[in-house]
């Protein structure tokens, strides 16, 4: 049985994600952390300020975060500490915050970190790789769309699709939006949309003389990405310090 710590334990994806490991037949919710306390699915969420005590007093195997950038940092230096793996789908960070995972994290503990932990977008970004090895020369935009409380843009997953983009065609300047006159260069376009309820689309342009290729995906319900953090806790235990991605559990 894997034991599993949730972060962020009171809201929409934590509460996704808590569904699951609860309902699934070999893992098991031992507790949660958030900003408040509370419960879900029969087990105490403590405040974030006692997520020491938490991990000390259930020692789970893996600790699930879908919190907030400068939370998610400090709650995986606290796995690391307890000997804990952690499964990160927080998104929004800066060169610094990833350091400093990156420093709590290599020689300590496994932990997959990933920006988007669908398996259909994991298998999107494999194929935007391979069309951007053929269409470089295409002019390339990027577009994504999230619900209107969402507070990072561009999404950790369309700054996935541009590091995808740019690993076969190179560093380019990115214009997050156009207004007035300007003519394109050899540049990736960025364009970001929040409203409603959008739980995630992705897409992406390759526009040439007389044809265009969009790749897109669209997510519909939080689930898809609470299956493959499950997938993820499922895989992380036993695997050697060091961080991980999406991809490394997919085998892709």
């Amino acid at each position: 049985m894997i034991t599993v710590v949730v972060c962020g334990a009171l809201g929409r994806m934590g509460m996704t994600v808590g569904k699951l490991v609860h309902e699934s037949q070999d893992c098991e919710l031992v507790g949660g952390v958030d900003v408040r306390e509370g419960m879900f699915y029969d087990v105490p969420v403590a405040p974030s300020d006692r997520i020491d005590e938490v991990l000390a007093n259930t020692r789970p195997d893996v600790l699930v975060d879908f919190t907030v950038a400068a939370a998610a940092v400090q709650n995986i230096a606290a796995a690391a500490r307890y000997g804990v793996a952690p499964v990160v789908g927080t998104t929004g960070f800066s060169d610094a915050q990833r350091a400093a995972i990156k420093t709590a994290v290599e020689g300590h503990v496994p932990a997959v970190i990933s920006g988007n932990f669908s398996v259909g977008m994991n298998v999107f970004l494999h194929l935007v790789h391979e069309a951007a090895k053929k269409l470089g020369d295409y002019d390339i935009e990027v577009t994504e769309a999230h619900h209107r409380y969402k507070k990072d843009a561009p999404s950790g997953t369309a700054k996935m699709i541009l590091e995808a983009i740019e690993a076969e065609v190179g560093t380019r300047d990115k214009v997050y939006g156009r207004e007035g006159l300007r003519e394109r260069k050899n540049e990736i376009g960025v364009h970001v949309i929040r409203g409603g309820d959008i739980v995630g689309d992705h897409a992406v342009l390759f526009a040439g003389n007389y044809e265009c290729i969009t790749l897109s995906h669209r997510a519909y319900d939080r689930a898809v990405f609470a299956s493959g953090a499950l997938r993820a806790v499922r895989w992380v235990r036993g695997k050697k310090p060091g961080i991980y991605a999406m991809a490394d559990v997919l085998g892709l």
